[in-house]
């Protein structure tokens, strides 16, 4: 008997129909967060922990095989946007074998209180530089600054309403977590208002580890899971 085998060119890798019929894809799209347009940017992708497997290519969209079910990290950079970089985990794909990872790209810290055309309703900003000592809400010194930097965009945007969301890793207790997410947003709403900032144009809301960013157990993935983001509800 004869086993025949289709063969297909994917992401630039010669792989069998049999293959193709069991492997998982990640796919997306490129856009800014500011104007939901497409932005064109060189992805880079490798899998895990080695980096045995490795691409790269441009455009505003991506579509890829992630062989043998390993993990990957993918890196978007664009000129003129903050990179991201995340880890797809084949074991989150759908049914039809696909793990969809839409991207939206950020301002750098530096440039985003001072592109005001930018601050969009709907907007939603991670304070990457916000640091609390681990499991309390005390706010590290090193975070002043660019909360102070909040606090000038607040004042330069007068009608402007935020939102802070605070986010924990996946770890522990879910309505310890819950609470503690609630604390640390209360925390950086009571400094914003210390600096001057209008405690009525500030809103706060609490997720704990519900919206994690990569499921993935490493810590680099749970620090990626700990955040607070400002989305702009109002402007």
């Amino acid at each position: 008997m004869k086993v025949l085998f289709a063969l297909c060119l994917v992401g630039g890798s010669l792989i069998t129909h049999a293959q193709s019929d069991t492997l998982v894809y990640a796919q997306g799209t490129i856009t800014s967060a500011a104007t939901k347009e497409p932005v064109v940017a060189r992805i880079s992708y490798q899998s895990l922990p080695y980096g045995s497997k490795v691409g790269f290519f441009s455009g505003s969209s991506f579509l890829f095989p992630l062989y043998d079910n390993d993990k990957y990290t993918i890196t978007v950079e664009a000129s003129g946007y903050a990179p991201a970089k995340y880890v797809l985990n084949p074991a989150e794909a759908g049914a039809d074998r696909k793990l969809i990872r839409n991207i939206e790209l950020e301002l750098p810290n530096s440039a985003s209180h001072n592109a005001e055309d930018t601050h969009t309703v709907g907007k939603v900003m991670r304070l990457n530089d916000l640091n609390f000592d681990a499991g309390r809400t005390t706010i590290s010194s090193s975070s002043h600054a660019e909360l102070d930097e909040v606090v000038t965009m607040l004042k330069r945007n007068p009608r402007m309403v935020i939102q802070l969301e605070g986010h924990t890793d996946t770890r522990g207790n879910a309505n310890a977590n819950l609470k503690l997410s609630e604390d640390r947003v209360k925390a950086v709403k009571a400094y914003l208002v210390s600096k001057g900032g209008n405690k009525n144009k500030i809103k706060t809301k609490a997720f704990g580890g519900t919206q994690p960013i990569s499921r993935e157990e490493t810590e680099a993935a749970h620090a990626l899971n700990r955040r607070v983001e400002l989305r702009i509800l109002e402007n």
